[in-house]
């Protein structure tokens, strides 16, 4: 178990006329030069509304995309960022195209937005005399970018060292309220739902889940790893070869440590995967060498309203087939809405997670959707968000001076 985070908030300090920097997670997919998807244009607003509404005068970066730093690109530009800002706050929004070091100065009141931080040298690498740049644009930094306060970069960590004052913002506090909530003081039993193609990207997560939690259900290729793990054919399924012994030993330790690995006991298979590919369901124990495992089967499925149902808090990071293609989706569909269903509280993750809730329309039943994908997985295996252990160290350490020397 762990302590939560201890750093100050957004909502407990005097805004009123100080200028306010807050890191914002607007990584947003375009299309045709405008915003495709503005969920995380939307899951921000609150904040910023809050700020304005405290008459701070805002300035909000976000990194859009991988574009070569050292220049500028347009096809990385925040300028559409900026149009959809302005849209939902009802207000011109503009954008600071040559911050930090020149450019329009907001208003208390007033909030631009930004040119794309990763333009900058020295963002991802965390450079000290840019970290510098930044926090001398500010008497306050606000994180709030949950989705990359897994990465040690100038403008999610570097900025807490030299900021006048730093503090976590709205969304990012709940997220970690949320996540602290599952891990730290779970309503019991608490079950994980682990789905998706590998083991390898989610090893510790597996192993910081299993200490954790009363029933860890796997899916996809995860599952047919451990199914491979426990003795099943899985023909031409997907498995990570090189990870069966490691499931092997997780199924075992678990078992000693009180921790149920529930693995599929029917699956839909196909002798390929493609749009015409027709599913059929057989017991796990009869999968051929032919065959490929695309999905779990319908007893298996009806297996999760009941594990959800008798559920104190539910950890969902994974869907538990190919549920993209009609043929091989009912067993996702099925978790989406046992997790919706259920009156545990649950919190739901990754960039396919996201995906299926949308697919499915359950996110009203969902307690808590992650904005964060590789943040969210770090926090579950265990390890310390970057930009989190700055904002933690910030309360009491002395700040150095941003004077360059």
């Amino acid at each position: 178990m762990r302590a939560g985070p201890d750093f100050a908030r957004m909502e407990d300090l005097d805004l009123a006329g100080r200028r306010v920097l807050v890191r914002a997670d607007l990584n947003v997919p375009l299309a045709g030069g405008r915003v495709a998807n503005a969920a995380r244009v939307r899951a921000s607003i609150p904040t910023f509304e809050q700020a304005l509404a405290a008459g701070a005068a805002v300035t909000v970066v976000s990194h859009l995309g991988r574009p070569v730093a050292g220049g500028f690109d347009p096809a990385y530009s925040t300028a559409p960022v900026a149009a959809c800002l302005g849209e939902a706050l009802g207000r011109p929004v503009p954008l600071a195209a040559d911050w930090p070091d020149a450019g329009p100065a907001p208003a208390p009141g007033e909030l631009l937005l930004a040119e794309n931080v990763r333009f900058l040298e020295g963002e991802t690498s965390n450079d000290e005399p840019l970290a510098r740049r930044m926090a001398a644009t500010c008497d306050l930094f606000v994180m709030d970018a949950f989705g990359t306060a897994h990465r040690a970069h100038a403008s999610t960590a570097g900025v807490v060292r030299f900021a006048p004052e730093s503090c976590a913002g709205p969304l990012l506090a709940a997220e970690l309220d949320a996540l602290g909530r599952v891990l730290d003081r779970p309503a019991r039993p608490v079950v994980a739902v682990v789905g998706g193609a590998k083991v390898a990207g989610k090893i510790e997560l597996l192993e910081n889940l299993a200490e954790v939690v009363d029933r860890l259900v796997v899916g996809g290729g995860i599952a047919n790893t451990f199914l491979a793990a426990a003795g099943f054919t899985i023909g031409a399924s997907l498995v990570d070869e090189k990870r069966v012994p490691f499931a092997a030993a997780l199924l075992e330790r678990a078992a000693g440590d009180g921790c149920e690995i529930v693995l599929p006991s029917d699956v839909v298979v196909a002798a390929s995967l493609s749009a015409e590919s027709i599913g059929t369901v057989k017991p796990a124990v009869r999968v051929t060498e032919a065959e490929m495992i695309l999905d779990i089967g319908p007893e298996s499925a009806e297996r999760l309203p009941r594990i959800a149902r008798d559920a104190g808090t539910i950890i969902w990071n994974g869907p538990v087939g190919v549920f993209e293609h009609r043929a091989f989706a009912a067993g996702t569909a099925r978790l989406a809405e046992a997790v919706a269903a259920s009156p545990a509280f649950s919190i739901a993750g990754g960039g396919d997670t996201l995906a299926a809730i949308e697919t499915f329309g359950v996110a009203e039943g969902v307690s808590r959707i992650s904005t964060g994908g590789g943040a969210f997985l770090e926090f579950l295996e265990g390890r310390k968000l970057p930009a989190v252990a700055e904002l933690e160290a910030a309360r009491t350490r002395v700040r150095p001076s941003n004077d360059g020397n």
